[in-house]
């Protein structure tokens, strides 16, 4: 006759059993916990820059919003401009056992471009476990202002591509430039634009879209930047082929910054400081 209780054999059993089961699960537990912190993370970042766009085209409080990053933290801010001081920043901080290891971005913010969310900012985010660094996330960042958690940008090789949408690089400051020139070379005519008329309030952004007519015929225009500051500006030129048909060269106090013929070729223009035409 048995007794009702277990063996000595019977309990190391179990208990070894346990332990088993115990070594099995606390790691795989562990994993998921990191997991899906680093997931959320990557997704809280996400959720941030898009706010920033957002809140930039609804342009609220009259201003553009970017995205600061440091390996500990990130922080949404108001103005082209971060500033580690300002009331109006929301900071949010990293889980200790995360870091932003990587920031490919041409420096360390996002900026969206109040007219068309769009950002000069682009490239990438890494966000990895401190412990075990193969243990990543991405958050990509498209000049279309596009943010994205996919390892693969969407491809844009079958989208035609013309001279309706060029960027501009110009390496000096134009924040107190006053003449922006459209010389229609095949017409001998000069339509001349103030350029501080074009400037928001603090010298950050300009913007001018308008229709010259020339030699009878309209020419439909929108020149705009997105990103001007005190050592450098990029310019955004928009002459869709549709609506124009003259030759065409922009200067901005006698530097040329770029030149179109009249089916729409680009050619750089021939300041020191004006970079080659970008398609877009």
């Amino acid at each position: 006759m048995k007794n009702g209780g277990f063996t000595l054999i019977e309990l190391i059993i179990v208990v070894g059993i346990f332990l088993l089961l115990v070594a099995l699960v606390v790691p795989a537990l562990v994993f998921f916990k990191r997991q899906s912190l680093l997931d959320s993370t990557a997704q809280e970042i996400f959720n941030t820059l898009r706010l920033a766009q957002n809140k930039t085209l609804s342009s609220e409080g009259a201003s553009s919003f970017g995205v600061y990053f440091e390996t500990n933290k990130f922080t949404l801010f108001k103005g082209a401009v971060y500033s580690a001081g300002a009331p109006d920043n929301e900071i949010h901080n990293l889980d200790t056992t995360l870091r932003i290891s990587e920031i490919n971005l041409g420096g360390s913010q996002v900026v969206f471009d109040r007219l068309s969310g769009t950002t000069a900012n682009s490239g990438f985010l890494k966000i990895e476990s401190v412990q075990d660094s193969t243990k990543n996330k991405y958050v990509y960042i498209e000049n279309s202002g596009t943010v994205s958690l996919s390892s693969v940008s969407a491809s844009d090789a079958s989208r035609f591509k013309d001279s309706r949408h060029i960027h501009v690089l110009y390496s000096q400051n134009t924040q107190s430039a006053a003449n922006l020139v459209l010389y229609f070379s095949n017409d001998n005519f000069t339509q001349n634009i103030n350029y501080q008329n074009g400037l928001n309030a603090d010298k950050t952004q300009f913007f001018w879209e308008g229709t010259v007519t020339v030699g009878g015929v309209d020419q439909k225009l929108k020149i705009h930047t997105h990103s001007l500051t005190a050592s450098a500006t990029q310019f955004c030129f928009h002459r869709d082929r549709r609506f124009n048909s003259k030759a065409l060269n922009i200067s901005l106090d006698g530097q040329n910054l770029i030149n179109y013929t009249a089916t729409g070729t680009t050619t750089k223009g021939i300041s020191l400081w004006a970079s080659d035409p970008q398609i877009q």
